[in-house]
Protein backbone atom coordinates (compact mmCIF):
# COMPACT_ATOMS: atom_id res chain seq x y z
CA UNK A 1 0.00 0.00 0.00
CA UNK A 2 0.66 3.31 -0.61
CA UNK A 3 -0.39 5.94 2.13
CA UNK A 4 -1.46 9.44 1.40
CA UNK A 5 1.23 11.42 2.59
CA UNK A 6 -0.69 13.58 4.79
CA UNK A 7 -1.10 14.08 8.91
CA UNK A 8 -4.40 12.20 9.27
CA UNK A 9 -4.36 8.57 10.00
CA UNK A 10 -8.05 8.10 8.93
CA UNK A 11 -7.52 8.93 5.33
CA UNK A 12 -7.66 6.89 2.45
CA UNK A 13 -5.13 5.18 1.04
CA UNK A 14 -3.63 4.63 -2.97
CA UNK A 15 -3.22 0.55 -3.84
CA UNK A 16 -0.11 0.21 -5.84
CA UNK A 17 -2.47 -1.16 -8.69
CA UNK A 18 -4.43 2.15 -8.88
CA UNK A 19 -0.68 3.87 -9.26
CA UNK A 20 0.44 1.23 -11.63
CA UNK A 21 -2.93 1.82 -14.01
CA UNK A 22 -2.65 5.72 -14.19
CA UNK A 23 1.28 5.49 -15.93
CA UNK A 24 2.11 5.97 -19.17
CA UNK A 25 3.53 2.77 -21.13
CA UNK A 26 6.72 2.75 -24.06
CA UNK A 27 8.96 5.53 -24.27
CA UNK A 28 6.40 8.55 -22.80
CA UNK A 29 6.50 7.22 -19.88
CA UNK A 30 10.23 8.67 -19.42
CA UNK A 31 10.22 11.17 -21.57
CA UNK A 32 6.52 13.04 -20.88
CA UNK A 33 7.07 14.11 -17.28
CA UNK A 34 10.36 16.14 -18.25
CA UNK A 35 8.97 17.45 -21.27
CA UNK A 36 5.62 18.66 -19.27
CA UNK A 37 7.24 20.21 -16.72
CA UNK A 38 9.86 22.26 -18.99
CA UNK A 39 6.35 23.08 -20.69
CA UNK A 40 4.92 24.45 -17.18
CA UNK A 41 8.14 26.27 -16.36
CA UNK A 42 8.52 27.78 -19.73
CA UNK A 43 4.93 29.08 -20.59
CA UNK A 44 4.11 29.56 -16.79
CA UNK A 45 7.67 31.97 -16.61
CA UNK A 46 6.05 33.98 -19.96
CA UNK A 47 2.71 34.25 -18.92
CA UNK A 48 3.94 35.85 -15.55
CA UNK A 49 5.90 38.26 -17.17
CA UNK A 50 2.87 38.95 -19.87
CA UNK A 51 0.11 38.88 -17.11
CA UNK A 52 2.08 41.24 -14.44
CA UNK A 53 0.44 44.69 -15.07
CA UNK A 54 -3.09 42.93 -15.13
CA UNK A 55 -1.93 41.18 -11.76
CA UNK A 56 -0.72 44.44 -10.53
CA UNK A 57 -4.32 46.42 -11.40
CA UNK A 58 -5.68 42.88 -9.85
CA UNK A 59 -3.57 43.42 -6.74
CA UNK A 60 -4.44 47.01 -6.32
CA UNK A 61 -8.53 46.83 -6.95
CA UNK A 62 -8.83 44.10 -4.18
CA UNK A 63 -6.62 46.29 -1.86
CA UNK A 64 -9.10 49.33 -3.04
CA UNK A 65 -12.25 47.31 -2.12
CA UNK A 66 -11.88 45.65 0.89
CA UNK A 67 -9.29 46.04 3.85
CA UNK A 68 -6.55 42.73 3.63
CA UNK A 69 -4.02 41.42 1.63
CA UNK A 70 -4.49 41.01 -2.32
CA UNK A 71 -3.11 37.78 -2.27
CA UNK A 72 -4.91 34.24 -0.10
CA UNK A 73 -2.58 31.50 0.95
CA UNK A 74 -3.95 28.30 1.40
CA UNK A 75 -2.81 25.03 2.22
CA UNK A 76 -4.06 22.52 -0.55
CA UNK A 77 -3.37 18.89 -1.08
CA UNK A 78 -0.74 17.53 -3.86
CA UNK A 79 0.59 14.78 -5.80
CA UNK A 80 0.16 11.76 -3.62
CA UNK A 81 -1.19 13.80 -0.63
CA UNK A 82 1.66 16.40 -0.02
CA UNK A 83 0.68 19.54 1.38
CA UNK A 84 1.46 22.71 -0.38
CA UNK A 85 0.38 26.37 -0.22
CA UNK A 86 -1.32 27.28 -2.93
CA UNK A 87 -1.91 31.32 -4.00
CA UNK A 88 -4.85 33.16 -5.37
CA UNK A 89 -6.08 36.56 -5.15
CA UNK A 90 -8.56 36.76 -2.45
CA UNK A 91 -11.95 37.06 -3.79
CA UNK A 92 -13.02 37.10 -0.11
CA UNK A 93 -13.57 39.42 3.26
CA UNK A 94 -10.92 38.59 5.64
CA UNK A 95 -11.25 36.23 8.06
CA UNK A 96 -14.42 34.90 6.31
CA UNK A 97 -15.68 31.68 8.00
CA UNK A 98 -14.81 28.53 6.55
CA UNK A 99 -17.46 26.62 7.66
CA UNK A 100 -19.72 27.65 5.07
CA UNK A 101 -17.74 26.07 2.15
CA UNK A 102 -17.00 23.34 4.64
CA UNK A 103 -20.65 22.15 4.75
CA UNK A 104 -21.00 23.03 1.49
CA UNK A 105 -18.20 20.81 0.36
CA UNK A 106 -19.11 17.50 2.45
CA UNK A 107 -22.44 17.70 1.07
CA UNK A 108 -21.06 17.89 -2.84
CA UNK A 109 -18.70 15.49 -2.69
CA UNK A 110 -20.96 12.75 -0.96
CA UNK A 111 -24.07 13.70 -3.67
CA UNK A 112 -26.01 16.02 -1.56
CA UNK A 113 -26.13 19.18 -3.19
CA UNK A 114 -29.06 20.64 -4.76
CA UNK A 115 -28.25 22.43 -7.87
CA UNK A 116 -29.12 26.36 -8.70
CA UNK A 117 -29.87 27.92 -11.93
CA UNK A 118 -27.80 30.59 -13.17
CA UNK A 119 -29.00 32.20 -16.45
CA UNK A 120 -30.41 28.72 -17.38
CA UNK A 121 -27.30 26.13 -16.80
CA UNK A 122 -26.87 24.04 -13.81
CA UNK A 123 -24.48 25.25 -11.12
CA UNK A 124 -23.17 23.83 -7.77
CA UNK A 125 -22.05 26.21 -5.44
CA UNK A 126 -23.42 27.75 -2.22
CA UNK A 127 -26.53 29.90 -2.17
CA UNK A 128 -25.86 33.59 -1.50
CA UNK A 129 -22.25 33.35 -0.28
CA UNK A 130 -21.86 36.71 1.57
CA UNK A 131 -17.86 36.13 2.34
CA UNK A 132 -17.24 37.16 -1.65
CA UNK A 133 -16.16 40.75 -2.28
CA UNK A 134 -17.15 43.13 -4.82
CA UNK A 135 -14.15 42.24 -6.58
CA UNK A 136 -14.20 38.41 -5.90
CA UNK A 137 -17.38 38.40 -7.81
CA UNK A 138 -15.54 39.30 -11.10
CA UNK A 139 -12.70 37.21 -10.63
CA UNK A 140 -14.06 34.21 -9.78
CA UNK A 141 -16.48 34.95 -12.48
CA UNK A 142 -13.42 35.05 -15.16
CA UNK A 143 -11.03 32.87 -12.70
CA UNK A 144 -8.26 35.83 -12.80
CA UNK A 145 -8.58 34.80 -9.20
CA UNK A 146 -6.36 31.88 -10.26
CA UNK A 147 -3.36 34.09 -12.07
CA UNK A 148 -0.99 33.77 -8.81
CA UNK A 149 -0.77 29.81 -8.94
CA UNK A 150 1.74 30.33 -11.93
CA UNK A 151 3.76 30.83 -9.08
CA UNK A 152 3.37 27.37 -7.77
CA UNK A 153 3.51 26.21 -11.16
CA UNK A 154 6.83 27.67 -11.26
CA UNK A 155 7.93 26.48 -7.64
CA UNK A 156 6.94 22.60 -8.84
CA UNK A 157 3.63 22.08 -6.49
CA UNK A 158 1.46 22.13 -9.56
CA UNK A 159 0.92 21.77 -13.42
CA UNK A 160 -0.77 23.83 -16.22
CA UNK A 161 -3.15 20.92 -16.46
CA UNK A 162 -3.86 18.01 -14.07
CA UNK A 163 -7.09 17.74 -11.49
CA UNK A 164 -7.70 21.06 -9.08
CA UNK A 165 -5.89 20.87 -6.17
CA UNK A 166 -7.93 19.81 -3.07
CA UNK A 167 -8.65 21.13 0.32
CA UNK A 168 -7.53 18.72 3.54
CA UNK A 169 -11.16 19.11 4.42
CA UNK A 170 -12.46 17.90 1.13
CA UNK A 171 -10.26 15.10 0.96
CA UNK A 172 -11.08 13.77 3.96
CA UNK A 173 -14.35 13.03 1.98
CA UNK A 174 -13.33 10.88 -0.55
CA UNK A 175 -14.68 7.45 -1.35
CA UNK A 176 -11.27 5.12 -2.00
CA UNK A 177 -11.99 5.62 -5.96
CA UNK A 178 -11.45 9.22 -5.22
CA UNK A 179 -8.42 9.16 -4.46
CA UNK A 180 -7.04 8.42 -8.00
CA UNK A 181 -7.05 12.61 -8.15
CA UNK A 182 -3.85 12.69 -5.93
CA UNK A 183 -1.86 10.44 -8.48
CA UNK A 184 -0.85 13.03 -10.63
CA UNK A 185 0.39 16.68 -10.07
CA UNK A 186 -2.73 19.36 -9.48
CA UNK A 187 -3.56 21.38 -12.12
CA UNK A 188 -4.56 25.26 -12.97
CA UNK A 189 -6.81 23.96 -15.24
CA UNK A 190 -8.21 20.53 -16.73
CA UNK A 191 -11.03 18.29 -18.36
CA UNK A 192 -13.47 19.07 -15.66
CA UNK A 193 -12.61 22.85 -16.26
CA UNK A 194 -13.31 23.17 -19.87
CA UNK A 195 -16.11 20.58 -19.72
CA UNK A 196 -18.36 22.66 -17.17
CA UNK A 197 -16.53 22.84 -14.00
CA UNK A 198 -19.38 23.96 -11.81
CA UNK A 199 -22.24 22.75 -13.39
CA UNK A 200 -20.61 19.30 -12.87
CA UNK A 201 -21.46 16.62 -9.83
CA UNK A 202 -18.16 15.69 -8.07
CA UNK A 203 -18.64 12.34 -9.03
CA UNK A 204 -18.62 13.24 -12.54
CA UNK A 205 -15.49 15.79 -12.10
CA UNK A 206 -13.56 12.50 -10.89
CA UNK A 207 -14.43 10.48 -13.89
CA UNK A 208 -12.82 13.39 -16.07
CA UNK A 209 -10.22 13.55 -13.94
CA UNK A 210 -9.44 10.26 -14.00
CA UNK A 211 -9.90 10.54 -17.86
CA UNK A 212 -7.20 12.66 -18.00
CA UNK A 213 -4.92 10.71 -15.82
CA UNK A 214 -5.11 7.75 -18.25
CA UNK A 215 -4.82 9.56 -21.54
CA UNK A 216 -2.70 12.07 -20.53
CA UNK A 217 -0.37 13.78 -23.11
CA UNK A 218 1.55 16.59 -24.77
CA UNK A 219 -1.05 16.91 -26.96
CA UNK A 220 -3.97 16.37 -25.06
CA UNK A 221 -2.30 18.80 -22.57
CA UNK A 222 -2.29 21.51 -24.99
CA UNK A 223 -5.32 21.04 -26.06
CA UNK A 224 -6.78 21.35 -22.56
CA UNK A 225 -4.82 24.69 -22.35
CA UNK A 226 -6.05 26.35 -26.03
CA UNK A 227 -9.87 25.15 -24.77
CA UNK A 228 -9.42 26.93 -21.01
CA UNK A 229 -9.35 30.90 -22.97
CA UNK A 230 -12.34 30.61 -24.47
CA UNK A 231 -14.16 29.43 -21.25
CA UNK A 232 -12.26 31.80 -19.01
CA UNK A 233 -13.02 34.48 -21.94
CA UNK A 234 -17.02 33.19 -21.68
CA UNK A 235 -16.72 33.06 -18.31
CA UNK A 236 -18.53 29.74 -18.21
CA UNK A 237 -19.43 28.19 -14.90
CA UNK A 238 -15.81 29.93 -13.28
CA UNK A 239 -15.10 28.36 -9.72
Amino acid sequence: MIEVKTNPASWSRLTVETVHRTRLSGPEASLYPVVKRWMDVILAAILLVLLSPLMALIALAIRLDSPGPAIFRQERVGQFGRLFTMFKFRSMYVNADEQVHRQFAKQYINGHVNHSPVLGQVVFKPNGDKRITRVGKWLRRTSLDELPQLINVLRGEMSLVGPRPAVRYEVEEYAPWHMQRLTVPPGMTGLAQISGRSGLTFDKIVRLDIEYIQRRSLALDILILLKTVPVILKAKCAA
